[in-house]
């Protein structure tokens, strides 16, 4: 069985259910984005979110999209920074409770909070302080963790560290694994667009991304973004909600329908959208099968708080996967 490695931001998220878009006011949150935040506002927004519905999950995005494949039975590895406090041994157990084997580097820095700040309408605004993720650097990858693994996926919120990815992806690289990346946030492709188009262009295989991030990379709308993205790389999926998503390889593309769902919360959706594509992969199916499977996961985590499932929804998931 092919393998699959994460490289990621190692978070422990906390999600609060909002009545209302109040506290994006109050905090100047984009609704929608990731803002990255200081420790003192992360407490001052847990201070203010005090007797609202909270819960707590390991997180971070390539996590997640690892943790889904780990649950479906692929051989995971993942590489990230955290602390050894409480969050960090969270977020570690959390990973090799499912086989991840882990490649994880102790910082003094305490381990990074991403608050997931949940609306009414489902929409997901993300407050984060990285603290230890930040510290991970291109001198804590070594060639012998990429040994094994037949993909590299990795997160968009780590493309501001250009050096940590253009190692990652020479590593991949060397070791004949091919590499994906999940765009993670439209502010993120802004900043770094011009890093991105060259490294899609010359080092990266597969790419997600949602309309969003697809129009902030590309300029355009949903088809014809993913046109100039499947003309940079092997695989492009962009992901448009309600309506589904897109995928093309070469001339081939596939328009791809989500399950019936009812939405409660939409943290996790695009993670585990890659973990069902990437499994999809391993097993040799059509693309448009790939697809099918990612809009599963992605519809069977929106029906729950968080970006994890309990066992009884992942024994739904791959009985909708066998049939």
């Amino acid at each position: 069985m092919q393998k699959v490695l994460g490289l990621g931001n190692a978070l422990v998220d906390i999600l609060i259910r909002l009545e209302d878009d109040k506290l994006l006011e109050e905090f100047s949150l984009p609704k929608g984005s990731m803002q990255l935040t200081g420790p003192e506002t992360a407490h001052k927004i847990m201070n203010q979110a005090k007797g609202m519905d909270i819960s707590i999950s390991s997180g971070g995005s390539a996590a997640n999209t690892i943790n889904g494949l780990s649950r479906l039975g692929i051989p995971t590895g993942y590489i990230g920074a955290i602390c050894k406090d409480k969050y960090g041994e969270y977020f570690q157990s959390g990973l090799e409770e499912h086989n991840t084997k882990t490649y994880l580097n102790y910082r003094e820095t305490g381990t990074g909070i991403a608050t997931a700040l949940i609306t009414p309408d489902s929409e997901r605004t993300f407050a984060t302080y990285l603290g230890a993720a930040l510290e991970l650097d291109a001198t804590m990858l070594k060639e012998e963790q990429f040994r094994g693994y037949a993909y590299l996926h990795f997160e968009g919120y780590l493309v501001p560290n250009h050096q940590l990815i253009e190692k990652a992806l020479i590593l991949a690289h060397k070791n004949e694994v091919k590499t994906s990346i999940d765009m993670a946030s439209y502010n993120i492709v802004e900043e770094n667009i011009d890093f991105l188009k060259k490294i899609i262009s010359e080092h990266v295989d597969i790419v997600f991304a949602n309309e969003d991030e697809a129009k902030a990379l590309t300029g355009k709308e949903p088809e014809d973004a993913l046109n100039e993205i499947a003309g940079m790389c092997e695989i492009a999926i962009v992901k448009i909600g309600k309506g589904g998503s897109l995928v093309k390889q070469g001339e081939n593309t596939f328009r791809v329908g989500v399950i019936d769902v009812h939405s409660v919360d939409t943290t996790g959706a695009g993670d585990l959208y890659a973990s069902g594509f990437i499994y999809g992969l391993i097993h040799k199916l059509p693309l448009d099968e790939c697809g099918k499977i990612g809009s599963i996961l992605s519809g069977k985590v929106i029906e729950v708080i968080g970006s994890k499932m309990d066992d009884q929804r992942w024994n739904e998931v791959r009985e909708m996967i066998n049939q």
